[in-house]
């Protein structure tokens, strides 16, 4: 599901990419068996099936190669991932402060052990804003780079 791969019709896929089950057992360090039969599992598994032909990969993350391209980067850890509004909240700060949002990434808290906002800024953000992110409820961390 994090990288958005696929099954259909016996085999995986990146979007419409074909990825061979070998190389999928070699990142994951288990046997090509071992992938087989899961590619068997969700094919059998109606309910499975559904979801797995359904995924597909969310895209690209400016996060990595931010500072290369002299954009921002604030990272949110929520209090809980499930309280509403630390997104709108967020947006709201660095939109008063004439900051435009390139890319926001939220991680689900049913699949992120840790879950985070993080919100990709055309430029630099500055540090005095970070009390301003500590205000919103439900934030418990912000890291800004």
């Amino acid at each position: 599901v994090e990288n958005g791969l696929s099954v259909k019709n016996g085999k995986i896929y990146l979007n419409e990419i074909e990825i061979p089950p070998t190389r999928i057992a070699r990142v994951a360090d288990v046997d090509r068996r071992t992938v087989n039969e899961t590619i068997n599992a969700i094919g059998a598994n109606r309910e499975l099936r559904l979801i797995f032909e359904g995924l597909r990969s969310a895209g690209h993350s400016l996060k990595e190669i931010a500072k290369h391209l002299e954009l921002g980067v604030v990272e949110i850890t929520p209090v809980d991932a499930r309280m509403p509004g630390i997104l709108a909240n967020s947006a709201m700060i660095l939109a008063k402060n004439g900051l435009s949002i390139r890319q926001a990434i939220v991680d689900d808290p049913e699949l992120s052990p840790e879950p985070k906002l993080t919100l990709i800024v055309e430029k630099k953000v500055p540090g005095e804003l970070i009390p301003e992110f500590l205000k919103v409820k439900g934030v418990a961390k912000v890291a800004v780079y």
